[in-house]
Order: structure tokens, then sequence, then C-alpha cells
């Protein structure tokens, strides 16, 4: 759910995160409000929105970090840390704070305890039906945007060798097929509340579902250690978009088929992420069709796409009890409508009046990863990045530390 900066975006890459959040909103309305097929198997699948989301984050934030491991400026991980912050926690803690203090808001939805969310501990044996229950999927990029800097340094300054890093990519997706077979064989086979069971333990699982972020990775890793073989994949960018689409619609299909078997738990996800990684070197391929043409609508959808995600759930199921009454089924063309344009609506408000303030903020004091960030004008240093100096590289020379 993480987007680039204005200057620095992709139309391909805004097209992806378009989709993905248009899935997930198609799937919660179909879950939670119409409970029945009101958009076809499109509603159906909507689910994998979120592993889109999870496979564009891994890139976007891989490249992010091995790109400034590289490079000569640095990487500084106080930076990386407040940028990460800056741009996730003040909407999730508006929307928390939505559902904590306004009990009409959730409505019967019990909360669960506020440190499971504050902490994103959340989505562990996290129990269907809750309150927020959508934010599983940002408990898990959070725990992967704490964990992946640390782990890439630490491995850098231990290893020094691009081959361990691939090791430890394909070891990490062998252990996720792993935790999913064993999970499966102890809590799903014979169960009889099997279903139930699938949601706790092995889809909101972050040891289950981190497929997609390690393909994304894997894509970063390419580009900035194998320029090479980068420059193959995305001069073919075409035939990576026809081979993304094949991939990503067999992967539909046989989850549409058996969704919950064992084949499908344990192959399905990777089959998953290989698509959607096919499709993310399709849209950074100069010439590609997915990376040149602009979808109108797409890159609003893109910017706000964070936002959206976490209001959209709540406000169509509160605003569809109100047209229910007002004689209008959640099947209807004008609450469809109604209720789609609201989630664009209520994602587009808390874009406004959070997100922006805050993405200022970080662009004015914490502009990069960089480790020697640029001063503002009259030479001081970022206050903000110098209160995490406990993270901080070392000083430059002249004695003024860099935020």
């Amino acid at each position: 759910m993480t987007t680039t900066e204005p200057a620095s975006r992709v139309p391909g890459l805004d097209t992806l995160r378009a989709l993905a959040v248009s899935l997930v909103v198609l799937h919660h309305y179909v879950l939670f409000v119409s409970r029945r097929p009101t958009f076809g198997w499109v509603g159906e699948i909507g689910w994998a929105g979120v592993d889109l989301f999870f496979a564009l984050s891994g890139y976007l934030i891989g490249n992010q970090i091995i790109k400034g491991m590289r490079g000569g400026a640095g990487f500084s991980l106080k930076n990386f840390y407040a940028r990460r912050f800056l741009r996730t926690l003040p909407n999730f803690w508006v929307v928390l704070a939505l559902y904590a203090c306004w009990p009409a808001f959730r409505g019967d939805a019990p909360l669960m305890p506020l440190w499971r969310y504050l902490t994103f501990t959340q989505n562990y044996h996290l129990e269907p039906g809750t309150a927020f229950s959508h934010a599983w999927s940002l408990s898990i990029e959070e725990q992967f945007y704490m964990v992946l800097p640390a782990v890439a340094l630490a491995g850098a300054a231990l290893l020094r060798r691009v081959a361990w890093a691939w090791l430890a990519i394909g070891l990490a997706f062998a252990a996720g097929m792993l935790a999913r077979a064993s999970l499966w064989l102890d809590v799903i086979d014979g169960q009889q509340y099997w279903s139930h069971h699938y949601y706790k333990y092995i889809y909101y699982s972050t040891f289950c579902r981190f497929d997609e972020l390690l393909a994304g990775v894997a894509l970063a890793l390419v580009k900035n250690c194998h320029p090479a073989a980068w420059r193959r994949l995305t001069g073919c960018g075409n035939w990576m978009f026809a081979a993304g689409v094949a991939v990503t619609g067999l992967s539909f299909w046989l989850f549409l088929r058996d969704h919950f078997g064992f084949a499908m738990t344990v192959f399905g996800y990777p089959l998953l992420a290989l698509g959607f990684s096919l499709l993310i070197v399709a849209a950074l391929s100069p010439g590609a069709l997915l990376h040149e043409v602009r979808v109108p609508g797409a890159a609003s959808l893109a910017l706000w796409s964070y936002a959206i995600y976490l209001t959209h759930k709540q406000v169509c199921i509160l605003a569809a009890g109100h047209l229910q009454a007002a004689g209008y089924g959640p099947e209807s063309a004008p609450a469809i409508a109604i209720l789609l344009a609201l989630s664009v609506l209520s994602g587009w408000i808390l874009y406004r009046l959070v997100e922006t303030p805050f993405m200022a903020l970080r662009a004015r004091y914490v502009p990069s990863n960089s480790a020697r960030q640029r001063l503002e004008p009259g030479g001081e240093n970022s206050s903000l990045a110098s209160s995490l100096d406990a993270l901080s590289q070392p000083a430059r020379s002249g004695g003024k530390r860099q935020g």
C-alpha cells in the first residue's frame, strides 16, 4: 500500500495499485454488504488485491533499501523508519480512533484490545468478524517494514555476497510453503470448523502470507544487483505482461476452483506471486503497453489507495443500511454506484486531511532514506529525524549530524 513520490510515479505501477484497491473494495462489498456474488468471479477473487499490494510493497521498499545500501550516500535506518511511520501511522491512527471512540462506527463487531492494533500484532490468531479486521494486511506490511532493512543491513555486513541473499529468499519461500502445509494438515484437514481455522491460522498469518512480499524483494534484488538480467527482462516488457496475465489468470482460476484445498494453500500463493511479479516487470519496462498507457483515474486511485483501503469497508456497511431503509438494496444499481463512490470519497477525505500534511512534513524533514540528507535553507538539521538519533549513522566531518 506504499506510494512513490509524485515526481517519480510510474503509470504502470499506478495502474496495478488502482487495480489492487479496486479488487479489495469489490471483494469486501460482496463479503460484508451484499453477501451475494454481485460482481461475479471478480468480487470472489478480489481478496488477491491484498497480495498485489504486497508484491508492490516488496518491490518498492526492497528497491529503496538495496539501492540505498549500494549508493554512495549510505542508507539510514532512522530515516527509513521515520519515513515509513509518517507514511503509514497517521492514517491508521485516525481510523483506529474512529473504531475505538465511536461505537456506532464499528457497529456490532467486537473490538480487539487496542494494544494488538497499536503493536501491529492484530493478525496473529485473528478472529474473523472483529472490528477493523481488514487491517491484518497492514500489520504484515508494518512487520515487513521493521524487519527487512535491519536484516538486509546485517546480512550485507556479515555475508557480503548477493548469492546469500538469493539463498535466504529461496529458503523463506520454502519455509512459507512448509508452514502452510503443516498448518493445513493440523488445523484444516478433517476439522469441523476448518473454514474458521483457515483464516485464523493460515490466511491472516505473517508466516504464511509473505510470498508476494518476497517476490517483490527478489525483483528489487535483480534490478540493483543483476543489471544485465534486469535489462533483458525489461527489454521484453510486453512478453512479461502477457506472461503475467497468463500466470495470474491461471492462479485466479485455480483459486476459484479450490481456494482452501491443500495444493492451492501450499503452492497457490507462490504462483500468484510469480504472476504479479511479471506484471510489475511489465509496468517498469519502457515501451511496454502497461508502462506507457495511462488509465484514466488510475493515478488518483493509486494516490488515495491506502486511505481508501482503511476507510471503505465500514463506510459501505454503514451507508448500505441507510440505503436499504430508503428502498435501495445493496445489489441495486443506485446503491452500488453510491457505495463505491462513498468508498473513494472517504479515502480522498482521509488523504487530504491527514495523509497530505504528514507527507509534506516527511518531504521537508526526511526527504530520503540517505544517511546524508540535504539541509533545509539556513543550514539547520532535521529536528524530526534527529529525534531518532539512537539509530543514526556516524556524524559527518565538520561536527554536523545529518538527518
